[in-house]
């Protein structure tokens, strides 16, 4: 029986093997600071979902949002704009940031590498590609249109990366980057070709997509994206305890009873579910699924039955504070969520690479 990896041994330092090395020596907050901040999180959750319902190009007032519960007319303007427009889309910033949140944590640790993202999988340039073909080829113009053709080439990219990456052979986080990365630019350039071919107005149609945004999202995108992302966040949350062994590698989580090419090929499920759910829906939002979980493992450690809740419950913040700027900053017009994402992101995507350089040092 083979001996027990130095991992697993209280107070010994992290093996090579053993994903993120200088934050997973890191020990999680005191349980005061940990409902503290959970409380504060919560908080901003709650009033970013609050200020998501009336901030726009028509401002509203909290009386029109609690109306819709106590006393709904359909002959007000305020409440149909709530309950067909402004209370849909929060809902999805909500799911989108959460399902980007998990998907990031999954992804980190399947690869053990700390600035792995969701797109990795080669979700974004799916979506693009099967958004470009829908507008060009098809004429859809509704955002409902979009969210089936961007599911249906989220899922299909996800699923031929993780065939290429040899999933079913076992884990090598290598391979499946190398693959993910290799059809991102192969699909990407596909797009280019469809869309520089197509006329003016099939390119602004295109243009507003691929910046990633709610804007029109209804009832007919937020049924299936909360059935997609509920499906994907459950299988997430079942694969926590395998995800903390196959994180300290294949001798170490085998040592344990776990197989990695099982709990690879699960977790990658989840995470092109995932994917696919918030890309169909809001289009490509990018560093949402890098942030949350670096800000996740340093709050509360690396167990994924905490961080797993933790970083869907700061992407989801992420994406609802994201959202909402973007309808402020430009008012009457409104800047994309993706936008507005990567100008939030970008300097904390920096602050890690930096503190990841330094730590190397």
């Amino acid at each position: 029986m083979s001996s027990v990896p130095p991992d697993l041994v209280e107070g010994a330092a992290p093996s090579e093997a053993s994903p993120l090395p200088a934050e997973s020596a890191r020990r999680p907050l005191s349980r005061v600071a940990f409902v503290t901040g959970a409380t504060l999180l919560a908080f901003v959750v709650v009033t970013g979902m609050a200020l998501s319902t009336l901030v726009g190009t028509r401002m509203l007032a909290p009386s029109d949002l609690w109306g819709v519960v106590t006393r709904f007319s359909a002959e007000d303007d305020a409440h149909l704009i709530l309950l067909h427009t402004r209370i849909p889309r929060t809902i999805l910033a909500v799911l989108a940031g959460a399902a980007l949140g998990a998907a990031g944590v999954v992804m980190q640790s399947l690869t053990r590498n700390p600035l792995a993202e969701p797109g990795i999988l080669g979700v974004n340039a799916g979506s693009a590609l099967a958004v470009a073909v829908a507008i060009a080829v098809f004429g859809v113009i509704q955002p409902a249109g979009y969210f089936l053709f961007a599911l249906g080439g989220a899922a299909s990219a996800g699923v031929l990366v993780l065939l290429l990456g040899g999933v079913r052979r076992g884990s090598d986080p290598v391979r499946l980057v190398l693959a993910g990365a290799a059809l991102s630019v192969v699909l990407g350039a596909l797009a280019q070709i469809v869309i520089v071919n197509a006329d003016d107005l099939l390119f602004d149609r295109y243009r507003n997509w691929i910046v990633g945004s709610l804007q029109g999202r209804g009832l007919d995108v937020l049924i299936p994206t909360l059935v997609l992302i509920g499906v994907g966040v459950i299988l997430a949350l079942t694969l926590a305890r395998s995800l903390d062994a196959v994180s300290l590698g294949d001798d170490a989580s085998r040592a344990l009873g776990v197989r990695p090419a099982r709990v690879w090929t699960l977790a990658g499920t989840a995470v092109v579910l995932l994917s696919a759910g918030a890309t169909a829906a809001a289009g490509p939002v990018a560093f949402i699924g890098l942030t949350a979980p670096h800000v996740a493992r340093r709050w509360v450690g690396s167990d994924h039955r905490r961080m797993l809740p933790a970083a869907m419950l700061l992407g989801a913040g992420l994406v609802l504070v994201a959202d909402v700027a973007g309808r402020v900053v430009a008012l009457p017009g409104e800047v994309g969520v993706g936008i507005m994402a990567a100008l939030i992101g970008g300097p904390v995507f920096v602050a890690i690479a930096r503190h990841r350089r330094m730590a190397l040092l």
